[in-house]
């Protein structure tokens, strides 16, 4: 059996899915089919009052590494306001969490998931846009929440009511 040789993955700076995901703009790198569910890796863009409520994965590690702007990240261990060139890390155990931008201009962050999971999740509920594009946030009503809740559960997630961490 010969061995193979791997090829690097390249993406170029508008390559790869766009998904608009609650209002949020998520572009996903590298995901579960790219590294056989080893980790992901997720191009964020977050615009003003943007990103999701409370919620945890307790399989799930999430690093975030913040290129423009400025988000605010709460958890059970506090808030912490994540400034460009910041670096955030959700441990595994299932640590509540969320982060929103509170700020009047778009934040831009590169999240790396491990293992690959949620650009899974992000693919069933985000919706497709043209990368750098924004969709309203979409209407909370008791059916998309929901929808919304049952497709978190399925892909290891829990969320919480949004005053969770407040």
């Amino acid at each position: 059996m010969e061995n193979e040789i791997k090829k690097p993955i390249t993406k170029g700076a508008n390559d790869g899915e766009s998904l608009s995901v609650v209002g949020d703009t998520y572009r996903i790198l590298v995901g579960a089919r790219d590294t056989q569910g080893a980790f992901s890796t997720i191009d964020m863009l977050i615009p003003p009052g943007g990103g999701p409520g409370p919620h945890a994965h307790p399989d799930i590690e999430e690093s975030f590494y913040v290129i423009e702007g400025e988000i605010e990240f709460k958890s059970e261990a506090g808030p912490y306001t994540a400034k460009k060139g910041d670096f955030v890390n959700i441990p595994k155990g299932g640590l509540i969490h969320s982060f929103k931008n509170k700020t009047e201009e778009v934040a831009h962050m590169l999240c790396i998931v491990v293992p690959s999971g949620l650009d899974a999740f992000f693919e069933e509920i985000g919706k497709p846009v043209e990368n750098g594009a924004f969709l309203p946030h979409p209407e909370m009503n008791p059916d998309y929440a929901q929808k919304l809740k049952e497709t978190a559960e399925k892909y290891g997630q829990q969320l919480y009511p949004p005053d969770q961490l407040d």
